[in-house]
């Protein structure tokens, strides 16, 4: 008996998938709950079990192609047994080569250029010499001496010459293109980038901080944290903390429009930007204000690992309130990053380098970084997003006032 494979509902509002990839191949046995197909939204990837043991009969629906959810991308016949293999037929030894033995009539053939007979009565001796030199015949070089004689300087005309250069063809193989179906994640986020550019008002301001609290923090107590809590203490979770209480500070951050209204949250989902399997997501830290330290490093230790293994869920990539990326993990100096419709901000991060800074009227070498904060400019003001970073950046600095909330 037959059994169709319908494409599942994979969310709300996701209406077609992608065939990501086949695991098994027509005639392959399967079994019950086995993986054999993944299916690729614009926002997640599912994986496809086998409902029932049997053997894959046909697959409807290849590699790159799309489905309607409730189509049918392959049948499985229940209870069937795989198809045996076919045996591919082993080589016949070849029989050793015996060798040809010389026949004593050939003598050595000499690699060096003769000079045919009738050509010696009109080559001059040291011209002669110049052809085997140069490994040339005397009908390569036009002679100009008296009675149609090959001079010397005939031969080193000749060279003196320039070879002209000839170009190869170039191979059809070096430019050749290749056509890939574009995902739908990668659709998602194309779409999602161009209706941020279209719809919002889009600002960035910068600042630069001072990492060096933060990193001294880090290193003394990194060791007891980690034996505590079985997880690194990073700089991502002072970020989140900092972005916290700067989204406190200025409400209209953590904001949105809809409609005609503004609506202000007072809660903090906390987006952060991975790469992904299938490229950037954006994973969400639900009530981040709740977490503690070790929380939030946990939790996206764990984000940051099921999206490269493309097993994040739908939900928990929706619905956040502000983002942060780091472009510094890549080396990025410096970016302007992309707001996450229907935000108001994004905060962008970039990589640590040592600058000579002024600190009480002397030079020091400071490791510092700049930030970038990228806010639609129809609900956040310029002084607003400046007063943003300017707390941003005090946090960091002093990261005792993450703590006492001043």
């Amino acid at each position: 008996m037959a059994i169709e494979l319908k494409v599942p509902t994979v969310g709300e509002s996701i209406t077609e998938v992608q065939l990501g990839e086949w695991l098994k191949a027509e005639g392959d046995a399967v079994t019950r709950d086995e993986i054999i197909a993944r299916i690729e939204t614009d926002k997640v990837t599912v994986d496809f079990a086998a409902p029932t043991d049997g053997v894959l009969a046909k697959i409807t629906v290849k590699k790159g192609q799309t489905a309607a959810v409730g189509d049918v991308i392959g049948l499985i016949e229940e209870g069937a047994a795989a198809a045996p293999k076919a045996k591919a037929p082993e080589p016949a030894k070849a029989e050793p080569a015996k060798p040809e033995l010389p026949r004593a009539e050939e003598a050595p053939k000499s690699t060096r250029p003769t000079i045919p007979p009738q050509g010696f009565a009109r080559v001059m001796p040291s011209a002669r010499r110049a052809l085997k030199e140069r490994g040339l015949n005397p009908d390569d070089v036009a002679a100009t001496g008296p009675g149609g004689r090959l001079l010397k300087e005939d031969v080193d005309r000749l060279q003196a010459k320039p070879v002209a250069r000839v170009e190869a063809p170039t191979s059809s193989a070096d430019r050749a293109e290749e056509v890939v179906a574009m995902s739908p994640f990668r659709k998602r986020i194309a779409e999602r980038l161009v209706q941020s550019q279209q719809t919002a008002a889009l600002l960035t301001t910068f600042n630069e901080v001072d990492m060096g609290p933060v990193m001294e923090l880090r290193k003394a107590y990194q060791e007891a944290f980690q034996a505590k809590y079985g997880i690194k203490l990073g700089f991502m979770s002072f970020f989140v903390k900092a972005s916290i209480e700067a989204l406190k500070l200025i409400p209209s951050v953590n904001a949105e429009i809809r409609g005609n209204d503004i609506v202000y949250k007072n809660f903090y989902d906390i987006g952060v930007a991975v790469g992904g399997g299938k490229g950037l997501a954006v994973p969400v830290i639900r009530n981040a204000e709740r977490l503690s330290f070790a929380e939030v490093e946990q939790t996206i230790a764990d984000l940051g690992k099921r999206a490269k293994d493309n097993k994040l869920q739908l939900s928990e990539l929706q619905g956040g309130t502000f983002t942060i990326t780091n472009g510094g993990i890549y080396g990025s100096m410096m970016s302007t990053p992309i707001v996450n419709p229907p935000q108001s901000g994004i905060l962008g991060l970039h990589a640590i380098q040592d600058r000579p800074m002024a600190v009480k009227g002397q030079v020091v070498i400071r490791p510092m970084m700049y930030v970038a904060l990228t806010y639609d400019h129809r609900l956040v003001d310029g002084r607003e997003a400046v007063t943003f970073l300017k707390r941003i950046k005090e946090c960091m600095e002093e990261p005792a006032r993450i703590l006492l909330e001043i």
